[in-house]
């Protein structure tokens, strides 16, 4: 059984391949994985590589220290804006964000290999869209998800409305998005926002397991399978 790690040029995201499975993970646990630019950076980057390895037939994405991610770092942004008006502007950021939301969530749902999102605790805002984009998502049963951005006065983003969409349909993402309700890991399985819920010390095996099944699985057939499933979704 090979391994190897990958450089993500980051300690802020980790990445191992093994058997297979390439194993992302949100390392931010002090800020329950919010996302950094470097962990963007290196999650757009190594999502590139794992696409196309030879040695890679799924993927699997979570955080570290008992959470998913907690999204865009708010303490961060309001550091940041607080500051003396320098680096870019208002329209440069968002054009950025556009970018890193294309080569992290945009990749996870385009992809042609199985991601899989695994769950701890806490998904929110954009670490909740993140899980969406996911093909399948398992979740420890202390888990929690929410969309957050009512409560701060965001609108969402990384792709978090279509993906909800997608996953519960039309209703259930609006009610998700306008009351930003915390919804715990039975209720999400029950709506079908994640598809398994296990005891929190099962979460990694039982993940481990699920993604082997996918590697070693017919990888040419997930491709065309999760290329008209995609299809299907936007109507195309």
């Amino acid at each position: 059984m090979t391994a190897r790690t990958i450089d993500t040029g980051t300690d802020h995201l980790l990445a191992r391949i093994e058997d297979r499975v390439a194993t992302l993970t949100m390392n931010r646990p002090e800020r329950r994985n919010a996302f950094s630019g470097e962990m963007l950076t290196g999650m757009a980057r190594v999502l590139e590589e794992v696409e196309t390895a030879s040695d890679v037939g799924c993927v699997v994405l979570t955080g570290a220290g008992g959470a998913f991610s907690a999204g865009g770092d708010v303490k961060g942004m309001n550091e940041r804006n607080a500051g003396n008006g320098e680096g870019p502007g208002i329209d440069a950021r968002i054009h950025a964000q556009r970018l890193s939301q294309r080569a992290t969530a945009g990749r996870i749902y385009t992809m042609p290999k199985p991601v899989i999102a695994a769950i701890p605790g806490a998904a929110a805002g954009a670490g909740f869209a993140l899980a969406m984009a996911c093909d399948l998502r398992v979740a420890s049963a202390s888990a929690v998800l929410l969309t957050s951005f009512a409560r701060v006065g965001f609108s969402g983003d990384y792709g978090g409305t279509f993906f909800a969409t997608q996953v519960v349909g039309s209703a259930r993402a609006r009610e998700l998005y306008l009351l930003s309700e915390r919804v715990s890991a039975e209720e999400a399985l029950r709506v079908g926002l994640v598809n398994r819920v296990v005891p929190a010390a099962e979460l990694e095996q039982a993940t481990r397991e699920l993604a082997l099944r996918l590697a070693h699985g017919p990888a040419v057939a997930y491709r065309y399978m999760k290329e008209n499933l995609n299809r299907a979704a936007s109507g195309g």
